[in-house]
C-alpha cells in the first residue's frame, strides 16, 4: 500500500529545509570575528620616522608583537595637535588599534634601541619615559580559516565520493554522506512498470509455475489461507548462469502487482564497518511500509557465504554482519508477514545453512538448462525481435543443434546471426549465419588469416582424428557431432563436439571410456608422428582432474577406499583432510588410472589405423567433418542404439563440400531427438601449450581438482 498523505514544503526530497540551529550558528561566527578578527594595524611607517618621533617625545609606548612587528602608539598630545595626521585610536574587544606599524628584524631592531636610549641620554631625556612592551599574539582568524578549508575540502571530496558511491543521488539521497547506510534497492511499482511477463519466459515450465504461484498467493490469498496455507517467507532461485533467474524475476516484477525491490548482494558491501547491516536494515524497513511486496536481491552469494569459512578475516568480518542482520529480518525474533525475499545465485555451495532453512527460504526452485523442446520455444522468443529471417531457418533445428545451451547463449546465437548476416550484406538472417553464428558462440572467432604451417595442420588434423576414432568405437563414449580444424578462439587450432547425453549418474566404464576419449588426440600424434605436442594440454588437465575425482571424491579405487574428500564450501581451509602418506598413494592410484587410459586407447588407435589415417586426410581435405560424414568413410557407428535418431547438420556453403552419403542429401529428420540429449562437450586442440577453448557444459567431467 502506498502512503498518500501530503507531504510539507519543508520536507519535499532535495528541497530548502530552514534549521533554527542556523542562526545560533551565525550568532557564534559573528562573536568570534568581533573576538579574534585582526584590528587595524595603523598607518605603515619606518624605524627612522619612528625614531624622530621618539626624541621628539610624541610616542607613549611602542609595543614588538612576535619580534616581528612594532606597533607605535602616540600621546595623546601628538594625536590632538594633528601633528602626524592620525585619529584617536579605537577600542576593541582585544585591545587598542596603534597608530603606526611596521616590520623589523629582531637583531637589528635591538641594536637600533640601544642606539636611541644612547641617544636620548644624551639630550637628557629619560630612556625610561619610552614604553616598550613586548607581545605574543596568534591569528587565531588565520588558524581558523585554514581548519576550515582544510575540512571543507575533505567533505566536498567525501561528499563527492559517497555521491558516486551512491549511483550519482542527489542531496539527502541514497549517495549523500549522511545517507551512507541507505538502501540501494531500486523499487518497481504501479508508477515504475516492468515490462517482462511470463509470456517472455520460455523453457522454464516447471520454474515459471513456481514462481507464478507466488504471484497468485500475492493476489489472491483467500483461496490459500481458506485452507490455512501460508505465503512462503522466502524463494530462491538455483541455477547456473544465463538459464534465466533474473529474467523471472523480472516477469514476477511485471506482474505481482505490489511494490518490488530489486537490488543485487553487493550492494550491501562497503568499505565501512556496518553500513551492510544498516542497509539491510532501511531494506526491510522501507519493504514493511509498502507491505505486501517482494524484495528480490541478486547474487545473494556475494552476502551469504557460509559464516566462520575465512581465516583471513578475523572475528569481526563485515559480510558475517551483514548476513546476520539479514537472517534476523528474514526470520528472526521480531519480524512481520507481508514481504516476500526472492533470491538468484549459481552457488548454492556455498550459502551458509541457516539461510537456507525453511522458514527463510521455503523454496529453492531449480532453473535448469533447457531440454530440447525448452530450447526451442526460446529460440522462437528471440527469433522474434528478428524482423527479417529467411523460411529456412526452422527454431526446432536450431534446438537440435544446441544441445546444453542455456538462455542466454540461444540469445546470443540469434544476435550473432543478425551480425553475420548484416556483415555479408545479406537481406534476410538465413539458416547458415545461425550455422556461423553457433560455431561462433561455441569455439570463438573464426581465424581465417591465421598462418599455420602445413605439418602443424597435419598433426592438428590427426589429433582430432584420433579423438574421433576413440569416441567413435567406444561403447560409453559421448557420440561424436562435428569435428573440424579451422583455427577459432585464441589458441584452438581444432576441436571437436560431443554430444553427451544428459544423466546424473556414471559409472566406472563411463568415466574410464572419457578418460581414454580425451587421450585420443595425444594418443594418435604419437602413433602418426612419433612425436607428441603441446596441443593437448587441454587435453591433459581434464583427464587429470577427472582421475583425481574419481579417486578422492567418488571413492573408485580400491587401494585408497571408499572415501570421499569433498569440500565445497573450503571446511578443510588450506589443510589435506589426509596424511602424506595417503597423498603420496593419490598420486600413485592417479598416474596409475591415466596409463592404464593410456594403454587401452593405444591398443584402439593402433589397431583402427586405417580410420584414424581416412579421418586425418578427409579432415586435411574439408576441414569440418559431421556424423554423417564419418559413417561414409568408416561405417555407422557400432553402439548406438538402433533407436536412436541421427541428428545431421546441414552442410555450410564453404568453398568445398562436405562429404555426403550416396544419395548426395543429410536429412534432417522431423521427429523430436532424444530430450536427454541437452549438453554439448567441446573437445579442442590448443596452440603452445596455453589455454585451448571452452569445455562446454561437459557432463561428463568435474571441476574439483584436489591435487
Amino acid at each position: 500500500m502506498e502512503n498518500n498523505r501530503p507531504i510539507p514544503d519543508n520536507k519535499k526530497p532535495g528541497g530548502f529545509r530552514f534549521n533554527p540551529y542556523w542562526i545560533y550558528g551565525a550568532l557564534f561566527l559573528i562573536l568570534m570575528a568581533m573576538l579574534f578578527l585582526p584590528k587595524n594595524a595603523g598607518k605603515t611607517t619606518n624605524w627612522k620616522e619612528v625614531r624622530d618621533m621618539i626624541v621628539q617625545g610624541d610616542v607613549k609606548k611602542i609595543v614588538i608583537v612576535n619580534d616581528r612587528i612594532v606597533e607605535v602608539f602616540l600621546t595623546p598630545d601628538a594625536i590632538q595637535q594633528k601633528k602626524y595626521g592620525v585619529r584617536k585610536s579605537k577600542d576593541y574587544l582585544g585591545g587598542v588599534e596603534p597608530n603606526y606599524s611596521f616590520e623589523i628584524e629582531k637583531g637589528y631592531f635591538n641594536n637600533e634601541i640601544l642606539d636611541l636610549k644612547k641617544t636620548l641620554s644624551e639630550k637628557n631625556t629619560d630612556p625610561n619615559d619610552l614604553v616598550i612592551q613586548y607581545e605574543s599574539q596568534s591569528d587565531l582568524f588565520g588558524e581558523l580559516f585554514q581548519w576550515i578549508f582544510f575540512i571543507g575540502i575533505f567533505l566536498i571530496f567525501y561528499n563527492m565520493m559517497f555521491r558516486k558511491m551512491g549511483g550519482g543521488g542527489g542531496g539527502g539521497g541514497a549517495g549523500s554522506i549522511f545517507n551512507i547506510g541507505r538502501s540501494k534497492a531500486q523499487l518497481f511499482d504501479k508508477d515504475t512498470k516492468v515490462n517482462k511477463t511470463f509470456k517472455d519466459v520460455a523453457g522454464l515450465q516447471e520454474a515459471k509455475l513456481e514462481v507464478m504461484e507466488i504471484v497468485d498467493f500475492l493476489q489472491n490469498p483467500k483461496k490459500y489461507t481458506d485452507l490455512g496455507g501460508k505465503i512462503p517467507k522466502g524463494v530462491l532461485l538455483v541455477g547456473p548462469p544465463g538459464t534465466g533467474k533474473t529474467l523471472l524475476a523480472k516477469a514476477v516484477a511485471g506482474e505481482a502487482g505490489v511494490p518490488f525491490f530489486s537490488l543485487s548482494g553487493s550492494d550491501f558491501v562497503e568499505m565501512f564497518v556496518g553500513v551492510g547491516a544498516s542497509r539491510v536494515r532501511d531494506l526491510f524497513k522501507q519493504a514493511k511500509e509498502k507491505a505486501p511486496c517482494i524484495i528480490f536481491i541478486d547474487e545473494i552469494d556475494a552476502i551469504g557465504r557460509a559464516r566462520g569459512k575465512n581465516l583471513m578475516q578475523g572475528s569481526n568480518d563485515e559480510r558475517e554482519n551483514t548476513l546476520n542482520q539479514l537472517l534476523s529480518e528474514m526470520d528472526g525474533f521480531g519480524t512481520d508477514s507481508g514481504v516476500i525475499i526472492m533470491a538468484a545465485t549459481n552457488r548454492p555451495d556455498i550459502l551458509d545453512s541457516a539461510l537456507m532453512r525453511p522458514g527463510r527460504f521455503d523454496r529453492q526452485i531449480s532453473v535448469d538448462r533447457p531440454d530440447l523442446q525448452g530450447r526451442k520455444e526460446i529460440f522462437q522468443v528471440h527469433l522474434l525481435p528478428l524482423t527479417k529471417l529467411s523460411s529456412d531457418v526452422d527454431a526446432h533445428k536450431l534446438a537440435a543443434q544446441t544441445p546444453g545451451f542455456a538462455g542466454a547463449e540461444i540469445a546470443n546465437v540469434c544476435n550473432e546471426a543478425a551480425l553475420i548476416a548484416a556483415r555479408h550484406n545479406k537481406e534476410a538472417v538465413d539458416m547458415q549465419d545461425f550455422q556461423d553464428a553457433i560455431d561462433r558462440v561455441i569455439g570463438g572467432l573464426e581465424k581465417k588469416n591465421k598462418i599455420i604451417s602445413p605439418e602443424e595442420k597435419s598433426i592438428v588434423a590427426y589429433h582430432e582424428a584420433g579423438h574421433a576414432i576413440a569416441g567413435w568405437f567406444l561403447e560409453h563414449a559421448d557420440p561424436l557431432l562435428k569435428v573440424s580444424i579451422v583455427p577459432r578462439g585464441v589458441a584452438a587450432l581444432g576441436y571437436a563436439q560431443y554430444l553427451p547425453k544428459e544423466q546424473y549418474l556414471y559409472r566406472t566404464e563411463q568415466l574410464m571410456d572419457s578418460m581414454c576419449m580425451t587421450l585420443g588426440g595425444r594418443i594418435a600424434e604419437a602413433i602418426f608422428f612419433d612425436k607428441i605436442s603441446t596441443g593437448a594440454q587441454n587435453d591433459l588437465e581434464r583427464i587429470t582432474k577427472l582421475a583425481y575425482s574419481m579417486i578422492t571424491i567418488y571413492g573408485m579405487n580400491e587401494k585408497v577406499g571408499h572415501v570421499s574428500f569433498h569440500d565445497p564450501q573450503g571446511e578443510y581451509g588450506y589443510q589435506r583432510p589426509y596424511s602424506e602418506k595417503t597423498a603420496e598413494l593419490i598420486d600413485q592410484e592417479v598416474r596409475a588410472l591415466i596409463q592404464k587410459a593410456y594403454d587401452i586407447t593405444k591398443d584402439l588407435l593402433t589397431s583402427k589405423k586405417a580410420e584414424v589415417e581416412k579421418v586425418a586426410k578427409a579432415l586435411l581435405e574439408k576441414e569440418i567433418l559431421f556424423k554423417a560424414d564419418l559413417e561414409v568413410l568408416i561405417g555407422p557407428r557400432p553402439y548406438d542404439p538402433i533407436e536412436e535418431e541421427v541428428i545431421a547438420i546441414e552442410t555450410p556453403s564453404q568453398e568445398t563440400p562436405i562429404i555426403v552419403p550416396a544419395d548426395d542429401t543429410i536429412a534432417l529428420p522431423e521427429a523430436p531427438i532424444d530430450q536427454n540429449q541437452s549438453t554439448t562437450t567441446v573437445d579442442t586442440y590448443s596452440t603452445n601449450g596455453t589455454v585451448s577453448a571452452t569445455e562446454h557444459h561437459a557432463a561428463s567431467s568435474t571441476d574439483t581438482d584436489l591435487s
